[in-house]
């Protein structure tokens, strides 16, 4: 069996903002603000830099987004079908906007103090080979919406998604080559820590969030 080709080309980056925010009372949970700026200026900050093209995963009205100046995809899955149908809507966007990228990264709209290496470290975790799927990993486990995910795998993709079978995206990761990449805890002053994966589902999880930021401000000074 010949060896897995490895890839040193360009990285398209998607952002997952299609969920619902339920458990923050419905509405953009990304554009709640985080240290005096919507959640999602935080993740387009931290990821573009990293990419060469970035996109946005969002149903609904696009316009609410416009003064991010990205453009947005919405699920090619009709019905809530997850995060996974926004990796499939950012594969195809890939695909059609950036042909030459054979990898997509995906990062959360509502995680905004995530790895500004994620996308270098997801590369060398995986091997750089083109059939390999890498996750981030943090002490807490898995978080699979931070994922390198090769462009190649939007067919098989689609089908998963069309049977109904699940919309986690480690049981589709799971029929691949996939690798857990790991990442430190993020270091705050006090000898506190905190997961670079930390999320916003909550408005305690918002009031936590605050928090962090203005120790990370604190940090840099």
């Amino acid at each position: 069996m010949p060896e897995p080709v490895k890839y040193s080309g360009p990285h398209a980056g998607l952002i997952l903002a299609g969920g619902r925010g339920s458990r923050m009372g419905g509405g953009d949970k990304p554009l709640l603000p985080v240290g005096g700026r919507p959640m999602l200026a935080h993740v387009i900050e931290r990821l573009r830099p990293q990419v060469e093209r970035l996109v946005l995963n969002a149903n609904g009205d696009p316009a609410r987004f416009v003064q991010y100046g990205l453009p947005v995809v919405a699920d090619t899955i009709e019905g809530f079908a997850g995060p996974l149908a926004g990796i499939l809507a950012g594969m195809r966007w890939s695909a059609a906007n950036l042909a030459e990228a054979r990898f997509m990264v995906s990062a959360a709209a509502d995680t905004p103090f995530f790895p500004t290496d994620l996308v270098a470290r997801l590369a060398a975790g995986c091997g750089r080979y083109e059939d390999t799927i890498a996750i981030a990993a943090s002490p807490a486990g898995a978080h699979p919406v931070f994922g390198l995910w090769p462009v190649a795998l939007a067919d098989d993709l689609e089908q998963f998604l069309a049977t109904g079978e699940s919309g986690k995206i480690l049981a589709f990761a799971d029929r691949h080559r996939r690798v857990n990449v790991p990442f430190d805890e993020i270091a705050l002053p006090g000898g506190r820590t905190v997961d670079p994966f930390f999320n916003v589902n909550t408005p305690e999880d918002a009031a936590k969030a605050e928090h962090i930021a203005i120790a990370l401000e604190e940090r840099v000074a």
